[in-house]
């Protein structure tokens, strides 16, 4: 019987096979016939100590008995203002408020508002938003807005609104694009903010850029009093080596997105942070500068029980060793295909390794992707290659073996099958 489910990011018109997972453990799925995967991507990135860790278990478990949700509009509960204090004190100093919602989209579209609502209470006609070239933050209307344009967003495009791009900081032409930053601050009504991925543009492609630019992206936001967003949806939580991305460029943004590994990737939750003079500029007796957004499941607190166990892990357990040491793994990995042909521009940071297939047609709609992805599932690997560019983002508890065995799977995929450029 055909499935009335509608997946994301599927063209069910293909008839390509759909597995069916029923457990997990680890740094691994299985599936209803009993194959096995190793999770190569974490699940879309968010899994970060492993599927089904016991403490983030437990902690749902008991928090699901006791209280399981309740309206935060005016109230709230313990497990909110445990994570919230908590967060206040990970993140870089400056952002003293934290708004709970559900997803890296909403926590992304919280910030916009936030920066628009800004300004708009103090007064100031500001409403440019500023982006980089090929950014993603999202699919709702305002993230697709901030991101790439293109076949993700094309049938869309009436609904999105107009924002003005910085060039990617490629090796070469950072100057450019610190240039072009500056000058879109000088240049008209000034912009309400600038956001950014720190360090790594993910669904752009894996394209990573130093944190001298990101350091520099901020000074020039300081400079003509712009508002800097990071959004750390996909980078927080280790996957670039430290906590977050913007500790290793010493940022303190002004608005800070927070998702995906915020809960250990075990249930949804998302978090923005914003500075002091944000809240005080929606914060008065008059009702009609109150901050207008929430969800029906802000700050869910069995969500927020899990995010609170996964920041015990990070206190109580060696959670920057392990990434060390999976960097390592990694590293070895990407050296076994680099004396492949086909293949170029072998990259890592932190959690996450990348490098490049090279063909004629290298855009996200590539058929090399699909083909890779189908020959990794028939090998016991979860791949998701964008376009021609093949990437490991595997949970932090993946063992050096299971890494070579993932880069074995890619390099037998690359080196078989010579003609996958070709229909």
């Amino acid at each position: 019987m055909t499935s009335p489910v509608w997946h994301p990011f599927t063209q069910h018109g293909l008839g390509e096979p759909i597995p069916q997972i029923v457990s997990a453990s680890g740094a691994w799925l299985t599936c209803d016939d009993g194959h096995r995967l190793l999770d190569g991507i974490s699940s879309w990135w968010v899994i970060t100590h492993g599927h089904c860790e016991p403490r983030i278990a437990a902690a749902i478990t008991a928090q699901a008995s006791t209280l399981d949700q309740m309206i935060f509009a005016g109230y709230t509960h313990p497990q909110a203002e445990a994570l919230a204090r908590s967060l206040v004190a990970l993140t870089p100093p400056g952002l003293d408020h934290v708004f709970f919602s559900d997803s890296g989209s909403t926590a992304v579209e919280v910030a916009l508002k936030m920066a628009l609502g800004h300004w708009h209470n103090r007064g100031e006609a500001r409403h440019r938003l500023l982006v980089i070239e090929h950014s993603y933050h999202g699919d709702t209307i305002g993230t697709m807005s901030v991101g790439e344009r293109g076949v993700f967003n094309r049938a869309y495009a009436p609904l999105l609104f107009d924002v003005e791009t910085v060039p990617f900081p490629a090796q070469g032409q950072v100057q450019a694009s610190l240039d072009a930053l500056e000058r879109l601050c000088r240049t008209g009504e000034k912009p309400a903010a600038f956001i950014v991925e720190p360090l790594v543009l993910g669904a752009g492609g894996m394209l990573f850029y130093p944190p001298e630019t990101l350091r520099a992206f901020a000074e020039i936001c300081a400079q003509h009093d712009v508002l800097f967003i990071v959004d750390e949806v996909m980078t927080g939580w280790g996957r670039t080596g430290t906590l977050f991305a913007c500790e290793q460029a010493g940022v303190a943004p002004d608005i800070l997105c927070l998702a995906k590994g915020l809960t250990g990737g075990a249930v949804p939750l998302a978090a923005t942070l914003a500075s002091a003079a944000i809240f005080e500029s929606h914060r008065s007796m008059d009702r009609a500068t109150m901050f207008f957004h929430s969800s029906s499941f802000t700050a869910n607190p069995v969500c927020c029980a899990a995010a609170n166990a996964n920041l015990a892990i990070w206190r109580d357990e060696d959670v920057p060793g392990r990434i060390a040491a999976l960097g390592l793994a990694l590293d070895e990995g990407l050296a076994t295909l680099a004396g492949l042909g086909r293949l170029h521009n072998p990259r890592r940071i932190g959690a996450i390794a990348a490098i490049d297939m090279v063909v004629p047609d290298g855009g996200y709609l590539s058929d090399v992707a699909p083909r890779l992805r189908a020959h990794a599932l028939a090998q016991g690997l979860l791949l998701r290659p964008l376009g021609n560019t093949i990437y490991l983002m595997p949970p932090y508890c993946t063992t050096p073996a299971e890494i070579a065995q993932a880069f074995s799977v890619i390099a037998d995929a690359v080196d078989t099958r010579p003609n996958w450029h070709t229909r």
